[in-house]
């Protein structure tokens, strides 16, 4: 069974259309989603995790339609993203976000303002976790206080925490210099071989086509191209769209 289909999405705010007739679904794969700035791409992402009712068109995980859930309700599905600007919890450290990951069960419910998670088996997950994505020298380490690099991980991190099936990565790379990169690249195929489907946003050509088996492209809202890196990056539309031409 597809893990996720997209089909027909299309979004309107207010006159302005977002996203037109977009299509596709997932292969048990790591999915570069590419396009030109404002071409709809995290439009598309918060249409997927449900952070926007799309206007038409359904999102179909597993079997089932949940393009009018609501965030709480997709991660609880297997579904788990992180943001173009990174959003720790600044004051908690590095363990203490991880930890909230683990709290995702109890929301919204008035339970996660008592539940206790830092428990044995809780601290022995975040230990796993940390050790996955090279944190665990930072675990004390207040959120705000890391680099960018160290945040992109800790909200990958954190993402991990609710044992998801999909992740959604939006620019994971975005910030960071070259070896930074190549380590985050390493370890998004770590998680890939570990059995997490990835969809990966990014503005970093030579890191979407070195990482990611296909690449969707969307340019003003449309599906202009998919295929391997190799096909798109010969694909005229692809080449116009980033050249700016018609």
């Amino acid at each position: 069974m597809t893990l996720l289909e997209v089909k027909h999405i299309s979004h309107w705010f207010g006159g302005l259309q977002a996203l037109k007739d977009v299509s596709f679904q997932t292969q048990d794969e790591i999915l570069g989603l590419i396009g030109p700035n404002g071409a709809g791409k995290t439009t598309l992402f918060n249409v997927i995790s449900g952070f926007i009712t799309p206007t038409k068109g359904e999102v179909i995980y597993e079997g089932q339609r949940i393009h009018h859930l609501r965030p709480y309700q997709t991660v609880r599905l297997g579904m788990a993203r992180t943001f173009q600007i990174v959003k720790p919890f600044a004051t908690l450290t590095v363990e203490e976000n991880v930890l909230t990951g683990l709290g995702m069960p109890y929301y919204p419910t008035s339970k996660a303002l008592v539940q206790r998670y830092k428990t044995a088996p809780n601290l022995e997950k975040v230990e796993e976790i940390l050790t996955t994505t090279h944190l665990k020298e930072y675990r004390e380490f207040p959120a705000a206080k890391l680099p960018i690099g160290l945040q992109r991980r800790l909200e990958i991190a954190r993402a991990l925490a609710t044992q998801p099936k999909l992740l959604l990565l939006d620019e994971p790379a975005a910030g960071l210099v070259s070896q930074e990169a190549t380590e985050l690249s390493d370890l998004i195929l770590a998680l890939f071989h570990q059995g997490i489907q990835i969809i990966v946003i990014e503005h970093n050509m030579r890191f979407a086509m070195n990482l990611c088996q296909r690449i969707v492209v969307l340019n003003q809202g449309e599906l202009i191209a998919h295929g391997t890196p190799s096909e798109v990056q010969n694909n005229e539309k692809v080449i116009n769209a980033y050249l700016g031409q018609e």
